[in-house]
């Protein structure tokens, strides 16, 4: 096993701390810093992304050849709060002090922090392809910025955040969250450069955010996944999801999709309303409404045609269930798209 000590004061040399052990090169685009690995230690590469308000965010995606330990060491002025999600792969976590070794696998999340003259343990395996999304928070700065309420917060988060002396640890390991993965793939698909893409990644990073916290509510209420579905379901019915987003204009049927996928229908509901809040029937209905919504602003294509293009069979049953979610008519819609663009 390799070890990686990080004494840092800050998350521009924590990067650079892990290139004088492992290697590679170190690039600035954009304000986007990307440290690219091929050599004996690993290959992929680690981004980091600086915001405003003590927000940052560590992009793993590498694959390491050894067992790496990294020892990060707290430092007063910087020991963030990490909000962690693995999309792909697994790593351990420890602090310093304890014995204990908590295991974070693919789609779970942890959240932790040390007091000061602490330190954790992050252990990545080696020949693991690994995905892992970071965004740390900086207590002293990010309690400045004008719109932070953190007393809106759970107890246990509200005072972690306003722990701005770091006098106590804190850590929550999270149970498996799906839809953290999508947005979380959503950053790799930003179709921007320069500042235009930092400030839509910087939306997406106060999402995610936003998720860990959601996440940790539902952990202290106890909100477990639906009995007797377990992680494999999970992810199949994600897939599922994924096939209609993809795919919305073909037919699609419970029976069907049930038989495909050899998970019951009862399951596959319950599923659908644990990922999606949607049962199976207002899952495809939504994502063709979408669908429909964007092909309005888009192309030159009539209602009649937009219909039958993503799936539905009735245009009036189009126009009902379109008035039902968007509050106005397609023509209604069509027509106000005209005027603001005359």
């Amino acid at each position: 096993m390799k070890h990686i000590d990080i004494k840092a004061n800050s998350p521009e040399v924590f990067l650079e701390q892990l290139q004088q052990i492992i290697g590679g090169e170190i690039k600035e685009r954009w304000s986007e810093f990307i440290l690219t690995i091929n050599n004996k230690n690993a290959i992929g590469n680690i981004k980091f992304i600086p915001f405003d308000w003590g927000v940052n965010l560590l992009d793993f995606n590498i694959k390491f050849h050894k067992d790496i330990k990294l020892h990060i060491e707290t430092h007063e002025a910087f020991n963030p709060i990490r909000f962690i999600y693995l999309s792909k792969g697994s790593l351990k976590h420890k602090f310093g002090i304890q014995n204990k070794i908590a295991k974070i696998g693919q789609f779970e999340s942890l959240i932790f922090t040390n007091k000061n003259g602490g330190s954790s343990d992050i252990i990545f395996p080696k020949n693991e392809n690994l995905s892992i999304n970071i965004v740390q928070i900086i207590r002293k700065k990010f309690l400045k910025k004008r719109t932070t309420n953190v007393a809106t917060l759970n107890s246990k988060l509200y005072e972690i955040f306003v722990d701005s002396d770091h006098e106590n640890r804190f850590s929550s390991y999270g149970t498996l969250n799906l839809k953290m993965a999508d947005l979380i793939d959503s950053i790799q698909n930003i179709n921007a450069k320069g500042m235009l893409k930092i400030l839509k990644i910087e939306a997406r990073v106060y999402e995610i955010l936003s998720m860990h916290i959601q996440q940790h509510n539902k952990i202290l209420s106890r909100k477990k996944t639906p009995l007797g579905i377990n992680k494999t379901t999970l992810k199949t019915i994600r897939n599922i999801g994924n096939e209609i987003l993809k795919y919305p204009s073909r037919e699609y049927n419970l029976h069907e999709l049930s038989l495909n996928s050899g998970i019951t229908q009862a399951k596959l509901q319950k599923g659908f309303k644990f990922l999606y809040n949607r049962t199976v029937t207002e899952y495809i209905r939504h994502i063709r409404l979408e669908n429909a919504r964007d092909m309005l602003k888009s192309t030159d294509l009539n209602i009649s045609q937009i219909v039958y293009s993503i799936g539905f069979s009735s245009r009036s049953y189009f126009s009902k269930v379109f008035k039902e979610k968007y509050n106005i008519t397609p023509n209604q819609f069509k027509k106000k798209l005209k005027t603001i663009t005359a």
